[in-house]
């Protein structure tokens, strides 16, 4: 459970469907923000005729199925895409102000800039500044300036990060994937400040585990609690009903994150269902037909 900003349309706008606007969306949705990617269908990755490097493709994958997997996995995550290409974004009252090629204004608390090629959108927001020109060929070029953004994707402007271009992310898929990654946790742990959770407690970390695990003292509510009670700095500047209010939420989402072993089964079989989906159906029966005659 998230606090959701209402005063815009949705809380996080992310500009480019390829692997890092996909594997940012994927964080920022599964934690509840209401996410949306524009993507024009025109990602860099396009440009790749065979993906071979990306971990989990041994043979490689064409890149109309990486593709169509990757929107599949930010839209099952809880993002929204939408087909159109972002003309401009601009500063608003509250957030920013996503105006489409075709489609209707947006209005977003936070803007996740994940196109690599282009970042001539977000010059409203600051101008000059965030350019810089380059000669090339014997002419003067501008570029998006890719320093204007730090390690985890946070700009000078407030609730603007950048996943690409930056000088952290690399021409290689897997790279930008994990640019992404990184760019949606630094999002989702600014959220979390602003909702009240302190230093330690706002850093968020995505994962499921075996409830076989959680045994000993730690397999107990009031332990977390008496964890989280003295884990609290003492200039902590909320509540004690607001504390307590976000104590028993955290302790709700890290208990969720342990699933027992028939949940585990049946993700297990619900995700390969998922990419049998993706899978030419000729080579399903002929890999089918191939069982039959087996022995």
């Amino acid at each position: 459970m998230t606090d959701p900003d209402e005063a815009t349309d949705v809380d996080v706008v992310i500009v480019g469907g390829g692997p890092a606007g996909c594997s940012a969306g994927v964080f920022t949705a599964r934690y509840g923000l209401d996410t949306s990617i524009f993507d024009r269908g025109r990602s860099s990755i396009r440009r790749c005729a065979h993906l071979e490097n990306y971990p989990g493709f041994p043979a490689g994958i064409d890149i109309g199925t990486f593709q169509d997997l990757l929107h599949a996995h930010a839209t099952e995550a809880g993002c929204e895409i939408v087909p159109d290409m972002v003309e401009s974004i601009e500063h608003a009252e509250e957030g920013f102000v996503v105006k489409p090629q075709e489609g209707d204004a947006v209005t977003a608390a936070r803007v996740v800039a994940a196109t690599r090629y282009d970042g001539e959108y977000l010059r409203p927001l600051d101008g000059d500044a965030i350019f810089e020109s380059h000669e090339h060929d014997g002419e003067v070029h501008e570029q998006f300036d890719r320093s204007h953004a730090a390690t985890d994707g946070t700009t000078p402007i407030d609730g603007l990060y950048v996943a690409s271009p930056s000088d952290e992310s690399d021409r290689q898929a897997i790279i930008a994937a994990g640019r992404g990654g990184r760019v949606g946790l630094a999002v989702v742990d600014e959220v979390r400040r602003e909702q009240g959770y302190f230093e330690g407690f706002a850093d968020h970390y995505d994962w499921v585990r075996d409830e076989a695990e959680l045994i000993g003292e730690w397999a107990e509510r009031e332990r977390w609690r008496e964890y989280a009670d003295a884990s609290r700095p003492d200039d902590h500047d909320v509540s004690e009903e607001r504390w307590a209010t976000l104590r028993e939420r955290e302790i709700d989402r890290r208990f969720a994150q342990y699933i027992d072993a028939e949940e585990i089964e049946r993700r297990g079989v619900a995700g390969q269902r998922a990419l049998l989906e993706h899978i030419d159906n000729d080579l399903i029966r002929e890999h089918a037909a191939s069982l039959d005659q087996q022995p």
